[in-house]
């Protein structure tokens, strides 16, 4: 039985809370808000443990901004692109896992990887010129994924537990 209100309450919460994020998220200027989304999952997979809340938004936050200075490297070079693509991940991909590995209690490894790759799939194709605001944007919606549609989200669904007894 306890399964079954574990389920209902969680259906609830995620009925509820990511569509009130996606409600307000054009309204403050936040046009990637769906980023959110998959920054949640990152944090679910990880065990809802808000003792890493802060880490795994540095990760992301690290992404956001390896992703931007990615396409101004790329964007620097005068190679074949598909040589320009490969040494860039090659080296900042080798960096990031370096350097996370060099400070796990304050940047989670997976999100610095997963922020990197959605900031580049949503500015790649908008060009230098195109990207302006949008890295505050992601960053924006990744901090909100983790905090509001991971965290808050997960402290409503127990609070609804306790509140029915199980």
């Amino acid at each position: 039985m306890p399964e079954k209100w574990d389920n209902l309450t969680l259906a609830f919460c995620i009925a509820l809370m990511p569509p009130i994020w996606a409600v307000l998220a054009p309204h403050i200027g936040v046009s990637t808000g769906a980023v959110a989304l998959i920054c949640a999952g990152v944090y679910v997979a990880n065990g809802n443990r808000s003792s890493d809340a802060l880490k795994i938004s540095i990760g992301f936050l690290l992404g956001d901004f390896w992703a931007w200075a990615a396409l101004q490297v790329m964007d620097l070079m005068n190679w074949n692109p598909d040589l320009e693509l490969f040494v860039t991940l090659f080296v900042m991909g080798g960096l990031a896992v370096l350097i996370s590995g060099l400070a796990p209690k304050w940047i989670f490894c997976p999100s610095w990887l997963c922020g990197w790759a959605i900031g580049l799939t949503i500015m790649s194709p908008l060009g230098m010129d195109g990207m302006k605001g949008y890295p505050v944007q992601i960053g924006a919606a990744m901090l909100a994924g983790v905090w509001y549609v991971g965290l808050l989200l997960d402290r409503v669904q127990k609070w609804m537990m306790k509140l029915i007894g199980k």
